[in-house]
């Protein structure tokens, strides 16, 4: 039992962190081209980009994430809901 909530947890981990590395790649990739960047400098830019935003946006727990999840919220209630959740679970802390 243990096991199967542990490879579930993980697997919310991953996918929560896929989603929004693409995310990023996305608006990188977007503010790269309003730059009128192109070749090894757009490649260097999205890159440094993409670790800057993954590095200053914290992972969702996973708590924070099924909360949500069996809530049905999407977009930026999803977002403000796990933003309030993970406020709230530092608080207590």
């Amino acid at each position: 039992m243990f096991k199967n909530t542990l490879k579930s947890t993980f697997a919310v981990a991953c996918a929560s962190l896929l989603l929004s590395t693409s995310a990023f790649a996305a608006d990188c990739t977007k503010m790269a081209d309003e730059k009128k960047l192109a070749g090894a400098a757009k490649t260097s830019f999205v890159k440094k980009c993409e670790k800057d935003a993954a590095a200053a946006a914290p992972a969702a727990s996973p708590a924070c994430e099924k909360s949500a999840a069996d809530k049905k919220l999407a977009g930026a209630a999803k977002t403000s809901h796990i933003k309030k959740c993970m406020a709230d679970a530092a608080a207590k802390k």
